[in-house]
């Protein structure tokens, strides 16, 4: 399933399904069934299964669809999926991307023996064509870096790696939004947390419905020229390491989002630099999943 966060003339943020370019309300559609879904994406996840279930059996029914349950996608205005209690992103998960970093941000030039871990805060999430915030006051170096985002759909601790993918409830895209000169000392939190620094969406899609999250095409583009290419088989440490190294010490729950990291091409290792300015727009796309796309704004 393709579940979308959306609202229609400003209304109360609902859960739907994306199917052939119409946005199926979910709680509406499980109402005319005499049963019940979550109107919200993160109520959904945590009960699991049976809501899973529930919905695809009536999404395979398209002649058991109210009318009022149907909504033409031109008419949806996307949100964030969701928010998620934490967002766990990973650097330097790219071979190439751990070169051009050494090269242009002065990190180490060795691969790392683990995965590098940094935590973007809930108010960094924006939606699909919601702007990223580019104030001048704090930065000249605003970056992009285009990411397959993993959505937690079970409480994990501890959990091995031939049992983390039993843990995942789908798949999304994170733009990982950095202000390259705003890192200090070391420290990744500001460069990387600032408010609208982690677009996120446009759906997220069931993790039933990918087939091998660790053979997707990623690419960035800005004002439509491809400044990203790869493939998350390249990653450095797959999807279940990252997994089975978060929770050997931080539980992660459902809704927890991971962004497991970006390939070679961000703005900082062009030569020269490319930097985001007001008025570009940046496109994230990954494989089965779609286009997240935001606008550059000017924030002061």
């Amino acid at each position: 399933m393709r579940l979308v966060t959306y609202t229609l003339d400003d209304t109360t943020p609902r859960l739907g399904a994306e199917v052939n370019d119409h946005v199926i309300d979910l709680a509406t559609l499980a109402r005319h069934h005499g049963t019940t879904l979550p109107a919200d994406l993160l109520s959904f996840i945590k009960e699991g299964a049976s809501a899973h279930a529930t919905a695809r059996r009536l999404l395979d029914d398209p002649a058991g669809w109210p009318t009022e349950a149907i909504h033409p996608l031109a008419d949806a205005a996307m949100r964030a999926p969701l928010r998620p209690g934490k967002i766990i992103g990973v650097g330097l998960n790219y071979v190439e991307h751990v070169e051009e970093s050494s090269r242009s941000l002065d990190t180490d030039k060795d691969l790392p023996p683990r995965p590098v871990l940094f935590s973007k805060p809930a108010t960094a999430v924006t939606g699909p064509g919601h702007p990223i915030l580019h104030n001048s006051n704090l930065t000249s170096q605003l970056d992009w870096e285009c990411e397959l985002a993993v959505v937690i759909g079970r409480t994990a601790f501890r959990v091995s790696e031939e049992d983390a993918y039993d843990h995942i409830f789908g798949y999304s895209i994170v733009n990982d939004i950095s202000a390259r000169d705003q890192r200090r000392s070391g420290q990744w939190f500001f460069s990387k947390g600032q408010d609208s620094y982690a677009p996120f969406g446009p759906a997220v899609v069931t993790a039933d419905d990918i087939p091998d999250p660790m053979a997707l095409d990623l690419e960035l583009r800005v004002n439509g020229v491809a400044k990203q290419k790869s493939n998350t088989r390249h990653m450095l440490f797959p999807i279940a390491r990252l997994i089975a190294d978060i929770t050997s010490g931080v539980t992660l729950e459902p809704g927890d989002v991971i962004a497991t990291g970006s390939p070679s091409g961000v703005g900082a290792g062009m030569v020269p630099p490319e930097f985001l300015v007001p008025g570009d727009t940046v496109e994230a796309s990954v494989e089965h999943i779609g286009t997240l796309t935001n606008p550059v704004v000017d924030a002061r």
